[in-house]
């Protein structure tokens, strides 16, 4: 049997304390590049990007039906009408390793495929951060190429690119 779809929602502005407590896990923030920081800029931070988001960004808030509760975000980011690039993010990372991002990764792609009637998808991830790869190749999404460098729990990396088209 397979899990029920998450839910993806507009963010609230009711969701920033909830994203600003996920500053205080230091695990998650490793992981997702986040910089230490105060628990009230986080949420200030989190007001504006709810409040007045970048136009390139749609982010959406992803629930779990079962628990009706914030666990993550996914972000399609571009200006091109026919392709975006997708992100996603589970948090706290007590919520890790369950599938969440998979199917937040998938609840994304279905999106940005049905609703914005996107034509592709691409995403990338650091080559030394193996659960997005896994994630992304899981989805359907093909390694295109190699990206620029970067860093992911303090090694040195490299950006590995994917994409996936609709299907008609």
């Amino acid at each position: 049997m397979n899990p029920p779809a998450l839910r993806l929602r507009p963010l609230l502005r009711e969701d920033a304390p909830v994203l600003a407590e996920w500053g205080g896990d230091g695990l998650f923030c490793q992981h997702a590049g986040w910089t230490a920081t105060s628990r009230a800029a986080l949420h200030d931070f989190w007001v504006r990007q709810i409040t007045d988001p970048p136009a390139e960004l749609i982010r959406l808030a992803v629930e779990d039906p079962a628990e009706g509760v914030l666990v993550g975000y996914v972000d399609l980011h571009g200006l091109d009408p026919g392709e975006k690039e997708l992100g996603f993010v589970i948090g706290p990372s007590h919520r890790w390793r369950q599938g969440l991002g998979r199917r937040a990764a998938a609840a994304g792609l279905m999106y940005g495929f049905e609703e914005l009637g996107l034509e592709r998808v691409w995403a990338e991830a650091l080559a030394a951060n193996t659960a997005s790869l896994r994630i992304l190749r899981s989805v359907g999404m093909e390694e295109t190429g190699r990206g620029g460098l970067g860093t992911f729990l303090n090694e040195d990396s490299y950006y590995r690119q994917f994409r996936i088209s609709r299907t008609v």
